[in-house]
């Protein structure tokens, strides 16, 4: 089983940047499609980001085209989330997410990711 760390987290000004990594301990995540998915207070987890397993193919979510993105490093066993022009509205607990799979899906949901993170908390002020 894939183990998966999230860091980089933090309170952060809007219109601020925070880079989020996430650290995978077993060398076969580089293998899988990986994914960053958020939750805030009373809703339910939603997706985020998405990369194939090379890291030559990604998907955001509508809110987050054109701020935010995915990448990874393979040969540190890593993936990262660099979120720019942050809004008060991306405040929430971010959890990364491996996928059995060397593809992601057109419409990604958290059931379709098989191991995932422990969270880190993203807050946004004014």
């Amino acid at each position: 089983q894939v183990q998966l760390v999230e860091s980089g987290g933090g309170l952060v000004q809007a219109g601020g940047s925070l880079r989020l990594s996430c650290a995978a301990s077993r060398r076969t995540s580089s293998s899988h499609a990986m994914g960053w998915f958020r939750q805030a207070p009373g809703k339910e987890r939603k997706f985020v980001a998405a990369i194939n397993w090379s890291g030559g193919s990604t998907d955001y979510e509508d809110s987050v085209k054109g701020r935010f993105t995915i990448s990874r490093d393979n040969a540190k066993n890593t993936v990262y989330l660099q979120m720019n022009s942050l809004k008060l509205g991306d405040t929430a607990v971010y959890y990364c997410a491996g996928r059995y799979s060397g593809s992601y899906s057109q419409a990604p949901s958290r059931y379709e990711y098989d191991y995932w993170g422990q969270g880190t908390q993203v807050t946004v002020s004014s």
